[in-house]
C-alpha cells in the first residue's frame, strides 16, 4: 500500500465526504436508454404506420358494409322493362306485367312507373320537359322480393312474357357480381397495403435496433463477455422496443379511431351536397361498427408485437456477430 501511495500520491481519507452510492444504483440504469432521439423517431414511425394501417382497415370495413348493403338491396328487387311494340298498347302491357308479377309467390310489392316517373328517371341525361311519347322509352316495373325467398325466375319470365311479349326481366345478377368483384378487389388492396406497412415497420425496427446496439455496443459486449446470456440481453431490448411499439400503436390507432368517430359528424355537415351524396353512396354513413374498432385495437397491439419481434430477431443476429 505504501508503494502505491508513493507512486500515485498520498491516499486521502474522505471521511464523511465520501459519495454514498446506493447498492442497487447499477440496476437503475437500463441497458437501452429509455429516452433517445432514435427512440422518439421509432415511436413516430410506428404511430404513422399504425395510423395508415388503421385507416386502411377501417375503410375496408366501411366499403365491405356498404357493398353488403348494396347487394342486399339490389338482390331484393326484380326489374321488368316493357318496351313499346307496334300494334300493342304499352299501358295495357305494363298493367298486365304488374299483375303477373303480383301473382308470383315471394313477391310482396310491385310498383309500375308512370309516364311522369319514367321521364324523371331520364332527366339527368335528357333534361326536363321531355315528352317520352315521342321516344321509344321502355316503361319500368319494380318488384320487391321477400327476404329469404327463392324466387322462380324462369316461371316469372314466362308469366310476364305471356302477357307482354316485349318485356324483359332483370334480376340484377350482373350488378351483384360486379359489386362482389369490387369488394374483393378492395379487400385485396387493403391486405396488400397492410402487408407493406408491416414490412416497412420491420425494416424500420431493424435499423433502430442496430442503431441502439451500435450506441450501446460496449455495454452489450461487456455483459456478453462476463457471462450474460443472449436471452438476458435480448429481453431488455424486447421490453424497450415493445414499450415503444405500444406507445406508437396507441398514438396511431387512437388517432385513427378518433378520426372514424368524428367522421359521421363531419359527413353530416356535407349531407345534401353532391360531394356528400357521392361519399355517402360509396361509404354509407361513415359509421364504423364496434367490430371495426375492436379490429383497430387488435391491429395496434399486433404492430407493437411485430416491433418487439423484429428487434429481438435483429438483436440475436447482432450478438452472433459479436461471438
Amino acid at each position: 500500500m505504501s508503494r502505491v501511495g508513493d507512486e500515485h500520491g498520498p491516499l486521502v481519507d474522505l471521511g464523511n465526504e465520501r459519495p454514498q452510492v446506493p447498492a442497487q444504483a447499477r440496476n437503475m440504469s437500463p441497458i437501452v436508454p429509455r429516452a433517445s432521439i432514435s427512440g422518439r423517431a421509432l415511436v413516430a414511425v410506428v404511430a404513422i404506420m399504425t395510423f395508415l394501417a388503421s385507416i386502411t382497415t377501417g375503410t375496408v370495413f366501411l366499403i365491405s358494409a356498404s357493398a353488403a348493403e348494396w347487394q342486399s338491396e339490389v338482390a331484393s328487387e326484380i326489374t321488368v322493362q316493357v318496351r313499346p311494340s307496334a300494334g300493342r298498347d304499352l299501358d295495357r302491357d305494363v298493367t298486365a306485367a304488374a299483375e303477373a308479377m303480383r301473382a308470383q309467390p315471394g313477391i310482396v310489392q310491385v310498383k309500375p312507373f308512370s309516364k311522369d316517373e319514367s321521364a324523371k328517371l331520364l332527366e339527368p341525361w335528357l333534361g326536363s320537359g321531355l315528352s317520352i311519347e315521342q321516344l321509344p322509352v321502355p316503361r319500368v316495373v319494380v318488384a320487391r322480393v321477400q327476404p329469404g325467398t327463392t324466387l322462380d325466375l324462369a316461371g316469372l319470365r314466362k308469366a310476364v312474357m305471356q302477357v307482354a311479349p316485349s318485356a324483359s326481366v332483370d334480376d340484377h345478377r350482373a350488378w351483384i357480381e360486379r359489386m362482389r368483384s369490387m369488394t374483393g378487389a378492395t379487400v385485396f388492396a387493403g391486405i396488400g397495403i397492410l402487408a407493406l406497412v408491416i414490412v416497412a415497420t420491420i425494416i424500420s425496427v431493424s435499423f433502430a435496433t442496430r442503431g441502439a446496439m451500435a450506441a450501446n455496443r460496449p455495454i452489450v459486449e461487456v455483459l456478453h463477455f462476463v457471462g450474460a446470456g443472449d436471452r438476458y440481453i435480448a429481453n431488455h431490448f424486447l421490453r424497450h422496443f415493445l414499450r415503444l411499439g405500444l406507445e406508437g400503436g396507441v398514438i396511431g390507432g387512437g388517432a385513427a379511431m378518433l378520426g372514424f368517430g368524428f367522421s359521421e359528424s363531419i359527413a353530416s355537415w356535407f349531407s345534401g351536397t353532391p360531394v356528400g351524396d357521392q361519399f355517402a353512396a360509396l361509404l354509407g354513413t361513415f359509421s364504423l361498427p364496434p367490430s371495426g374498432y375492436l379490429a383497430l385495437a387488435v391491429q395496434a397491439v399486433a404492430i407493437a408485437a411485430i416491433t418487439a419481434w423484429a428487434s429481438r430477431r435483429t438483436l440475436f443476429a447482432t450478438l452472433d456477430d459479436i461471438d
